[in-house]
């Protein structure tokens, strides 16, 4: 009868053992990005003076003695 306790004991102590973890962690959401959009905040103005500075570079008809 003490075996058939032990027996019994260890069958549940086992299952108990590979049942998992106790606390559920949810696994890791990705986050995707948007791209900014050009819009009012004022960001197309840097890619403006940058694109003038360059015409304005190349087409300079200043000559060099």
């Amino acid at each position: 009868m003490k075996s058939l306790k032990l027996a019994l004991l260890g069958t549940l102590a086992a299952g108990a053992a590979s049942a998992g973890k106790l606390v559920y962690t949810a696994p890791e959401v990705t986050m995707i990005d948007e791209p900014a959009v050009m819009g009012g905040s004022g960001a197309w103005l840097i890619p403006l003076v940058i694109l003038g500075v360059l015409i304005l570079a190349l087409t300079s008809n200043e000559s060099t003695v």
